[in-house]
């Protein structure tokens, strides 16, 4: 149990020993300012105001009832009726030796939906949020201790997918090799796209080839799975680069429940939910209607029988509720798509697709800009490749490195250089709020100063030269911790702290609180280590042993968090 949670339990107790309702909360939050203590209760307030009475009077009763006499140093109120906790150091101390990892007492079964890239066209930066925040969701609730289903719903079935078999078609009858002739997804996509508009017989084609596709014409499946294998490898390799969890296993495509979409439509149908508009399928949704009261439309079949995003989706979700067996499935998918999320979640629950306790999150974001303040795009304002800035994201790392450490060795340079590129471009997007646009700045994503990851490499690496300087092997370092500087008290309270914003990112897919986090617990370490001797002359050999204790834990918990951002460390930089 953590020291939130324990400190929530005896606050709790004590205000029903006060008389205070059950349903009224502790309301524990960690201090803004240290002269108010380590944490607050705020409780009493909220208590109060419903009890009708004085809440600085009822905090008072609370604190008659408090036991905290082997965790706190000091329990004062203040104000109108908060509840100021400072923690005692030898309790702290206690806490991190016996520190491990936190496993949740309620494992769940999570889908998590995320990247997702069209197939037809290769992977650009707009695919980077969706990818990298889905995969550090992902690897924290999976150190938790829950059951992860990662899902690529890649698009692979839309009507592009006409016109692009009946032009590889055209390539393959002219002696191309398919792997040739898709080496440039997105000039295969310009070409075909101008093919179409230019040359209405080859229209008329691809019209037809989506028909035959959908209807499982061995000619035309044999075409798209030749484009579906080259833009899948593609996508693997730029999954490989960016350090993510996703892998071929994973895909769960569109196409994956074209058998289903008839069984989902006669479904809605049979319970009214979708009726007959102009020849075409409709839901009409009451609760998401306009202010003029007209419902919301949601188009499951075409009037021509084609299904839409919409059919699939609905068939997604009953695939992972009743197949995949999910307590929870979480989309990571732009905020445009918020009215589309919304009309699929409140469809799939009224249609019993979805039990009501099945959690369904739609986690949007927002997009990267560029300087001007507009979608991040090529000086010509074309769409940038996300292998393309992946690229430069390493070779300006390595000039960095290299300006930085030219004594290192060529091989130690390009691997350090690929960390730190690759680091710095996630962390630069999982540091902001996720629903939030932001600036794409290479200066300020590769800078070693503020709140980057290169800066956050940089305090992994100089906690591990502290080892190698004492000549001690880092790894499984284990020595008791006292705590007497209050450099030593700050870094042991952030060192605590770990679980609970886990905890709280694994509630709310803000991925942002971790890396505030990482970023607080590198300042407190460098505070501690500035005011704190480890090494020199006139440390005694317990007061050393302590302070390394607190070194080799800052190491493991930045590394850790690091991980789970699905950035790496390097013992040299």
């Amino acid at each position: 149990m953590g020291i939130k949670d324990i400190l929530i339990e005896r606050i709790a107790a004590a205000m029903q020993a006060a008389g205070i309702p059950s349903d009224c909360s502790p309301m524990l939050a960690l201090s803004g300012k240290s002269q108010f203590g380590d944490y607050q209760a705020n409780g009493a307030m909220g208590a109060a105001k419903q009890m009708k009475t004085n809440p600085r009077e009822l905090a008072q009763k609370i604190l008659d009832k408090l036991d905290l006499d082997d965790i706190a140093e000091k329990v004062e109120i203040a104000g109108p009726g908060f509840i100021n906790i400072s923690l005692n150091k030898h309790f702290l101390a206690g806490q991190l030796t016996a520190k491990s990892e936190q496993i949740t007492a309620k494992p769940q079964t999570v889908v998590i939906d995320y990247s997702s890239p069209n197939l037809a066209k290769e992977m650009h930066v707009g695919h980077l949020r969706s990818t990298i925040i889905g995969d550090a969701l992902a690897r924290l609730l999976e150190y938790q201790g829950h059951s992860v289903i990662r899902q690529n719903h890649m698009g692979d079935w839309g009507t592009q997918f006409g016109m692009l078999i009946a032009e590889l078609e055209l390539h393959l009858g002219e002696g191309d090799q398919a792997n040739l002739a898709l080496n440039d997804l997105e000039v295969f996509y310009q070409q075909s796209k101008k093919h179409f508009d230019a040359d209405p017989e080859f229209a008329d084609k691809a019209r037809a080839y989506v028909v035959k596709l959908q209807s499982g014409d061995a000619h035309c499946r044999k075409l798209w799975q030749k484009f579906i294998d080259v833009s899948v490898a593609h996508n693997l390799e730029i999954y490989k680069q960016l350090n993510v969890g996703l892998r071929k296993e994973h895909i769960a495509a569109e196409s994956s429940y074209n058998d289903d979409l008839g069984n989902v439509l006669s479904s809605l149908l049979e319970q009214g939910i979708a009726v007959d508009s102009e020849g075409a399928k409709v839901v009409f949704l009451n609760e998401l209607a306009d202010k003029n009261g007209e419902p919301s439309p949601m188009i499951v079949q075409k009037s021509g029988g084609g299904f839409l995003y919409a059919s699939s989706d609905l068939a997604c979700l009953r695939h992972r509720v009743g197949t995949l067996q999910a307590d929870r499935i979480l989309y990571f998918i732009d905020a445009r798509q918020s009215l589309h999320m919304k009309q699929v979640f409140i469809t799939g629950r009224k249609a019993s697709f979805v039990p009501p306790t099945v959690s369904l999150e739609h986690h949007p974001f927002g997009t990267m800009m560029g300087a001007d303040g507009r979608p991040f795009k090529t000086r010509s304002g074309g769409t940038v490749k996300l292998a393309d800035l992946l690229v430069e994201a390493v070779e300006r790392a390595e000039k960095l490195v290299r300006e930085k450490n030219p004594d290192l060795d060529d091989s130690e340079i390009k691997l350090i250089a690929r960390k730190v590129g690759i680091g710095a471009i996630k962390y630069a997007d999982l540091s902001k709020t996720r629903t939030n646009d932001y600036i794409f700045d290479w200066n300020a994503m590769l800078s070693f100063e503020g709140n980057t990851s290169p800066y956050l490499q940089y305090a992994y690496t100089r906690i591990r030269s502290i080892f190698r300087k004492a000549g001690i092997e880092a790894e499984g370092f284990s020595a008791p911790v006292s705590i007497e500087q209050a450099q030593e008290k700050a870094l042991a309270l952030k060192l605590l702290q770990f679980n609970e914003v886990l905890d709280q990112v694994a509630a709310d897919c803000y991925p942002h609180i971790l890396c505030t986090y990482l970023y607080e617990l590198a300042s407190a370490f460098m505070s501690f280590y500035e005011q704190c001797p480890v090494l020199k002359d006139g440390v005694d050999s317990a007061t050393q042993q302590s302070r390394l204790q607190l070194c080799a834990l800052s190491a493991t918990t930045l590394a850790q968090g690091l991980n789970l951002l699905g950035i790496e460390v390097m013992e040299k930089m």
